[in-house]
């Protein structure tokens, strides 16, 4: 059985008018083509500006995450994406 890898997607917005909401919207739909979407969070990061970063169980035997963070940094609105914190699951 292939382990599962917990995964951190930090999207990055254009700009402080970018609707997250709508645009977590989208990038969850690109992410639950490959893996299950959790948590979704809104990081600030400066001048009320915010970071989208999702959380995703993903079978390892997937591999990259690199088409998942092309897809989404092509969305508008879309600064950039990509892939902080990968994590292997323990089977119980």
């Amino acid at each position: 059985m292939a382990s599962r890898v917990v995964l951190t997607f930090s999207i990055m917005p254009e700009s402080v008018e970018v609707n997250l909401e709508k645009l977590a919207e989208k990038i969850k739909e690109i992410i639950s083509k490959e893996a299950e979407v959790g948590k979704i969070d809104y990081k600030p990061v400066a001048f009320g500006l915010k970071s989208i970063e999702i959380m995703a169980i993903m079978d390892e035997s997937k591999g990259s995450t690199e088409k998942i963070e092309q897809e989404i940094s092509e969305l508008e609105g879309v600064s950039s994406a990509e892939v902080t914190d990968v994590r292997r699951t323990v089977d119980v």
